[in-house]
């Protein structure tokens, strides 16, 4: 078994500009009329918010989207109840935390999985390459050459699939043009999903249940006795806010428009189009 690494030049991955709608999990996704154009629109779901489709009948979905392995080790039941075979791109740490506790999964679904990762960090320092190359992952891109090596985002300011702004302080932030050479990290799940639906082709990209404000609240699938720690308090302003601005302005530049359909974040946004 093999699970290759993401390809934005495979015909399965052309999303041939069609609109489509990133699900996040923020408590706002509660408030929000699932009716049959929002359910059989292009969908993209990211950690938990894959449960929705247990109560809405989604028609299209293209992709599934996890980035840490935390979520794996802290909500597997949302992967054993949830999760069919949808597209997912996720990191290696990802997929190695999947084999370990959910071996089965990897068996049945390895060819709709793809690998995707940061383009500071490659390989996770905590991967056994030993394991990477001698178990089931055998695809991986040029990147080798950097394993085990973090790399500054403002080394990639002259890279043509990354926009780069070093410039922005406490640390630079950037947003990727195709994620086969790795997406830019901003400290939300969410944020990595846009970027991989651009780079799939995306005509226009909405966003539901980006929050922010509330990220003190359970997400929609929790509840106050059961909810995962969250980091997005200490990285809204330096990095969230100011990534999700970039990229709005960045993608438009490119003929894609971002929106953002949260009621709740809506004034944090200076470069998302506001839709209700």
């Amino acid at each position: 078994m093999s699970i290759k690494a993401f390809d934005a030049s495979e015909d399965s991955q052309n999303l041939n500009k069609q609109v489509v709608n990133i699900f996040a999990s923020g408590p706002s996704i509660a408030d929000l009329v699932f009716d049959k154009h929002l359910t059989s629109t292009p969908s993209i779901f990211v950690n938990g918010s894959l449960s929705l489709t247990k109560e809405h009948a989604f028609s299209n979905i293209v992709g599934y989207v996890i980035s840490d392995a935390r979520f794996i080790k802290n909500n597997p039941e949302v992967l054993t109840q949830y999760y069919k075979g949808q597209p997912l791109y996720a990191t290696l740490a990802v997929y190695e935390a999947i084999s370990s506790n959910l071996p089965d999964l990897i068996s049945q679904y390895h060819h709709k999985m793809r690998v995707i990762f940061p383009v500071d960090r490659p390989l996770d320092n905590k991967v056994d390459e030993r394991w990477v190359n001698k178990r089931w992952l055998t695809s991986l891109p040029v990147i080798k050459k950097f394993v085990n090596k973090k790399i500054a985002l403002s080394e990639l300011a002259n890279h043509s699939n990354f926009v780069i702004d070093d410039s922005h302080k406490p640390e630079a932030i950037g947003v990727s043009l195709d994620v086969t050479d790795g997406f830019v990290e901003a400290g939300t799940v969410a944020y990595i999903a846009a970027q991989l639906a651009f780079s799939r082709q995306a005509g226009a990209i909405h966003l539901y249940g980006i929050d922010l404000l509330n990220s003190h609240k359970p997400r929609f699938y929790e509840d106050e006795d059961n909810n995962a720690p969250s980091k997005l308090d200490k990285a809204i302003t330096d990095r969230i806010v100011p990534s999700f601005n970039l990229l709005g302005r960045v993608y438009k530049e490119q003929g894609t428009s971002v929106y953002n359909h949260s009621p709740i974040s809506k004034k944090l946004f200076t470069d998302l189009n506001i839709s209700f």
